[in-house]
C-alpha cells in the first residue's frame, strides 16, 4: 500500500513550456536542454515528474531522441508514473488523426518509462484571444458541441481505442475534465466514462480548470462528490474565487493549494475513503510555478499522513 512518504507526487513539466529560451521547439532542442529543466525539478526535492506533450512531446520523439530523454531522467533521478496530454484533442478537426496516432506511441513508451497512466483530454489550441488574456481562461476558448452526435460518437471510439491499446500494456487511461468540452462538467465526465465502458479508464478531476472560471459554476463539494469514486489519476491545483452578486463580477487567482476555495485537505481524505491509490501531478500557473507544486507537494504528503497513510 502506497504511504505518505512514498506516494508518487509529480511537479508537471508544463512550467517550463513547449520552447528553449531562445525559441527552439523542445522536441528539437538538444538533450542538455532537457537536462538542464529536469536538474530544476530534481533540485526542489522531486523524485517524480510528468513529461507532459506541452513540454516535450514524446509521441513525436524518434527512437533514438526517445533513448536520450530516458538517460536525462535517470541521471537526474526522476522516475516517471504518469504522462499527460495537453491540448492535443484526438477529435480535434484539423490534427486528430495525428494526436490519435502520437497518443498511440505515448501508449507503447509508458511502459518503457514506468509509467501506469496516460493521461488525454479534449481541450484544444488558445485561440488568440485566449494568447492575449492576462489567464487565458478569461477568454473563451474551443467548445465541443454537445449536440453533435456524430463528433460525440468518434470521441468515445477514439479514447476505446486508446484504452484498448493501453490495457494490452497494463497501462490505465484517465480523462481530464475540462470546460466546454466532452468531458466538462461531473454530469458529462461521468455520462461520457460510461459510455467508453472500459475498466481501464478513469477521470482526471481537475476541477481547478471549472473553480478558475468567471461564470457560475456548480457547488465545488458537490463536484467532487460526482467524480471522486470514478477518479484513477489526479492533476491538482487551487485558485481563489470570489463572486459578486451585486455586480455580477468575479475574481480568481492561482493559489497554494492550502489557500485556495478548494478544502483538499477535506476533498483527499475524501477520495482515500472511496480507494484512490493515483499518481497526484502538481500543476500551478503564474508567479514560480515549480516552487508552488514543491509547496503543494508537501501539502499533500502532510493531509496523507493526517490520513493514517
Amino acid at each position: 500500500m502506497r504511504t505518505a512518504d512514498s506516494w508518487p507526487i509529480a511537479a508537471n513539466m508544463l512550467s517550463f513550456g513547449s520552447r528553449t529560451a531562445d525559441g527552439i521547439p523542445n522536441v528539437d532542442a538538444p538533450a542538455e536542454s532537457w537536462r538542464s529543466q529536469l536538474q530544476q525539478v530534481a533540485d526542489l526535492g522531486f523524485t517524480e515528474v510528468d513529461p507532459t506533450d506541452a513540454w516535450l512531446s514524446i509521441g513525436e520523439l524518434s527512437d533514438a531522441r526517445f533513448g536520450e530523454l530516458r538517460t536525462v531522467l535517470k541521471e537526474a533521478g526522476l522516475s516517471v508514473l504518469s504522462v499527460s496530454t495537453t491540448r492535443r484533442s484526438v477529435i480535434d478537426a484539423q490534427h486528430g488523426d495525428d494526436y490519435l496516432r502520437f497518443g498511440h506511441t505515448i501508449i507503447d513508451r509508458a511502459p518503457e518509462l514506468g509509467a501506469e497512466v496516460v493521461n488525454f483530454g479534449f481541450m484544444q489550441a488558445l485561440t488568440p484571444a485566449q494568447e492575449r488574456a492576462l489567464w487565458f481562461w478569461l477568454a473563451d476558448g474551443h467548445h465541443d458541441d454537445l449536440s453533435d452526435t456524430a463528433t460525440y460518437e468518434l470521441a468515445v471510439r477514439r479514447i476505446r481505442e486508446l484504452a484498448d491499446h493501453a490495457g494490452e500494456l497494463g497501462v490505465q487511461v484517465s480523462l481530464e475534465m475540462y470546460e466546454d468540452t466532452y468531458i466538462g462538467t461531473p454530469d458529462l465526465a461521468v455520462r461520457f466514462l460510461q459510455d467508453v465502458d472500459r475498466e481501464n479508464v478513469g477521470l482526471n478531476p481537475d476541477l481547478g480548470n471549472l473553480v478558475r472560471l468567471h461564470r457560475p459554476i456548480e457547488d465545488i463539494p458537490t463536484m467532487f462528490e460526482k467524480v471522486l469514486p470514478l477518479t484513477n489519476f489526479w492533476h491538482i491545483k487551487n485558485y481563489t474565487r470570489d463572486e459578486d452578486p451585486a455586480t455580477g463580477s468575479y475574481a480568481t487567482h492561482p493559489t497554494p493549494l492550502v489557500q485556495g476555495v478548494v478544502n483538499y485537505r477535506a476533498v483527499i481524505r475524501q477520495a482515500l475513503e472511496l480507494g484512490f491509490d493515483g499518481v497526484f501531478v502538481c500543476e500551478h500557473y503564474g508567479s514560480d510555478s515549480l516552487g508552488v507544486a514543491a509547496l503543494n507537494r508537501d501539502y499533500i504528503r502532510g493531509v496523507l499522513r493526517g490520513a493514517g497513510r
